[in-house]
């Protein structure tokens, strides 16, 4: 993993106010960066929490106490004029009270001396179709339940031996 285009592309995402693009990044560097060169890096692996587990390893180890605590939750990135695919589907948003067309997904962070550190995560991909009984209408699910991958994810915490009081939850 090239972590300098990692720092410098995290940063850009952060820092701006408006759409990102790898051709946006590549502008503001005045070209230094060629856009090819973000693109090909940003679809070059796909990453998954223990590649994000073997970044933050080294930050985590050195805050890591008996009275931190895990913060679990899930949230929904708006994705309203994508087309519909495994990830960017319909979830119930309960904010919202309503569905709305985006990515779910599950964090779980470190949190320690007024830091807070992302160890785990997963993205919610309903991979099976089927009709729902009372619309008749052909509807996603995921094959796992939030409440399995809470369970994966608090025991990725565990095998990773992080030490920690307890785990916050939003529901």
């Amino acid at each position: 993993m090239n972590k300098e285009l990692l720092e410098l592309y995290s940063d850009y995402l952060i820092s701006s106010f408006s759409y990102t693009t790898a051709t946006g990044l590549s502008k503001m560097l005045k070209g230094s960066i060629s856009h090819d060169k973000i693109t090909r890096f940003l679809s070059g692996k796909e990453y998954n929490s223990k590649d994000l587990w073997l970044l933050v390893k080294p930050i985590i180890r050195k805050i890591e106490s008996q009275e931190a605590v895990l913060c679990i939750d899930d949230s929904i990135e708006e994705k309203p004029y994508t087309d519909e695919n495994e990830i960017i589907c319909w979830h119930y948003d309960h904010c919202k009270a309503r569905n709305i067309k985006g990515i779910n997904f599950m964090t779980t962070l470190y949190y320690n001396e007024g830091v807070s550190i992302p160890v785990t995560y997963q993205i919610i991909s309903k991979t099976e179709h089927f009709i729902d009984a009372k619309t008749g209408k052909p509807k996603r699910k995921s094959p796992k339940t939030k409440n399995e991958y809470y369970r994966q994810m608090l025991n990725t915490c565990k095998q990773n031996n992080l030490a920690f009081a307890y785990v916050l939850n939003d529901v």
